[in-house]
C-alpha cells in the first residue's frame, strides 16, 4: 500500500529532479541539495550547515518524513544528519531543509543536485497522554544507559532513605 505524497519544486529548485527512490525495494526518496551552482557550500571538519532541498511536502495525515543520512557520504567522508532521524510533520509545508554535519577529517563540498539526505514515509501515533502517580514495575525499572541485559547483581543497589 503506498500513500501519496504531494510534492512542490520551489523555483530555486526548478532544474533538479524530484525526490526519487533509487531501486525498487527503496524505503528512502533521495533528498537533493539546491544550492547556487555558482555557490557550492563546503562543511570544514567539526562544521554543521542546513542545506535547501527546493522542495515543500504535502504528507499524508498520520505520516511523517523522516530525514536520515546516506550512507554512501556517511562511510566515505563522515557527513551525517546531525539530527538523525530528522522529521517532518505532516502539517508542515515549508521547505525541507537538512542539517547536515561533518565528522570527518576533511572539508566536505556540496554542489548542486548532490543527494545529501534521504527521506523515509512512516505511519506514527500519537499517543492519548495520561497523569499517573506510578508505574508498572519491571526488571529494569529506572536502569539507564548501557543498563539492559546487565544482571540483577550487577546493578548498583537501590538509594534508600
Amino acid at each position: 500500500m503506498s500513500a501519496e505524497l504531494r510534492v512542490v519544486r520551489l523555483p530555486h529548485a526548478a532544474d533538479l529532479p524530484l525526490p526519487a527512490y533509487q531501486s525498487a525495494h527503496a524505503a528512502g526518496l533521495d533528498l537533493l541539495a539546491a544550492v547556487p551552482a555558482d555557490a557550492p557550500v563546503t562543511i570544514a571538519p567539526g562544521g554543521r550547515v542546513i542545506i535547501p532541498t527546493g522542495i515543500a511536502v504535502a504528507l499524508p495525515r498520520g505520516h511523517e518524513g523522516q530525514i536520515r543520512p546516506r550512507s554512501g557520504i556517511a562511510i566515505r567522508h563522515g557527513v551525517t544528519v546531525l539530527n538523525s532521524p530528522g522529521t517532518v510533520d505532516a502539517d508542515y509545508r515549508g521547505e525541507i531543509q537538512v542539517i547536515l554535519v561533518n565528522l570527518g577529517a576533511e572539508s566536505f563540498e556540496i554542489r548542486r543536485g548532490t543527494r545529501i539526505a534521504q527521506m523515509v514515509v512512516a505511519p506514527i501515533q500519537q499517543a492519548k497522554i495520561v497523569e499517573s502517580t506510578s508505574l508498572d514495575a519491571t526488571g529494569r525499572e529506572a536502569g539507564g544507559f548501557g543498563s539492559t541485559g546487565m544482571a540483577t547483581a550487577n546493578r548498583p543497589a537501590k538509594q534508600t532513605e
